[in-house]
């Protein structure tokens, strides 16, 4: 019905506060605290990483920084198809891996747009490439609530999608390509497709698999645009392949900046990638959660054992922490 993010979010809301309580029978209290747990959820762990990504781009925006760094991708490659595995794929794995949820779509469809791509189909290209790296998103967020449903072990969890999704990971980057281009145009760069597939893939199947759960998009992700990178110096597309508006701007303002002013670009964003990839192979996360101080959990009075989980769900039945 054509309604605002916000106004349907809140819709759906209020839809499932009324089944609750109208059909399933909860009372209204309960029901609209539990609503709270999960804003509150929602809030905290989940958007002030979102909130913290959408900053970094920000700041990268107004200081002009976005700019070189949009150029310095130009620079490796002017072909749109290649562009599109580099920032929708590999790039937008990282800031998957990184903050998730929405950030990467935004943040990876304003680098294409700045490239000269259209909008629409832009947010088109990065949605889909979201497809392979979604599961580990916001450092594994995904896995850390299913681990709470489910009580398995995030190391069994994070094992099993690294053994299924590496076979989705190999398949996008040709779906991406494809969606820009017939046939003929895609196969021209099969190589880079097969490069960006197969190293993105690997890595995370290796590092879900047998290393570090919260980790894995943005190291494959990193792998994967550092491989592409050192691939397209050695390897060209027989032609460079453009929308066909973009034909007559052939010719268009091309600035060319220094290496220090393209690391000074890029480094908040290796900041980034250094201090989350630090934190996660020391396992900080894991000796904080067991510091009473750094993890505080409050029990939400009045909901708190007050829902049982009963068979099939579970063996006996359970009662439901609200903490």
């Amino acid at each position: 019905f054509r309604q605002s993010a916000p106004r349907a979010a809140a819709i759906g809301a209020v839809s499932a506060i009324l089944v609750a309580t109208l059909f399933i029978g909860m009372p209204w209290g309960m029901a609209i605290k539990s609503f709270l747990l999960g804003a509150a959820n929602g809030l905290l762990p989940i958007g002030w990483i979102v909130f913290a990504a959408m900053f970094l781009y920000q700041i990268a925006v107004d200081t002009g920084n976005f700019e070189i760094m949009k150029s310095s991708i130009a620079g490796l490659t002017a072909d749109r198809r290649l562009q599109a595995l580099m920032i929708a794929f590999s790039f937008g794995a990282i800031m998957e891996g990184a903050a998730g949820f929405g950030t990467p779509v935004a943040i990876s469809t304003a680098l294409l747009v700045g490239l000269g791509f259209r909008a629409f189909p832009a947010a088109v290209l990065c949605l889909i490439a979201n497809t392979a790296p979604v599961a580990w998103g916001s450092l594994g967020t995904p896995l850390v609530m299913l681990q709470k449903v489910t009580d398995l072990r995030i190391e069994d969890l994070s094992a099993m999608n690294a053994r299924i999704l590496p076979i989705t990971s190999l398949i996008v980057p040709l779906w991406l390509v494809r969606t820009m281009v017939p046939w003929k145009e895609t196969l021209e760069v099969l190589p880079a497709i097969l490069v960006c597939g197969v190293s993105f893939a690997a890595t995370q199947f290796v590092w879900g698999n047998y290393l570090n759960v919260g980790l894995v998009d943005i190291i494959a992700g990193a792998v994967s645009l550092v491989v592409m990178a050192v691939f397209l110096k050695i390897w060209k597309p027989k032609r460079i392949w453009r929308y066909p508006e973009e034909e007559q701007k052939e010719s268009a303002v091309a600035k060319t900046y220094t290496r220090g002013q393209v690391f000074g670009a890029w480094l908040p964003f290796l900041v980034l990638f250094v201090f989350v990839v630090g934190w996660g192979l020391m396992k900080v996360q894991f000796k904080l959660d067991a510091k009473p101080w750094a993890n505080p959990k409050f029990a939400v009075a009045g909901l708190d054992k007050q829902v049982e989980r009963v068979p099939p769900v579970e063996e006996k039945r359970k009662a439901e922490g609200a903490v």
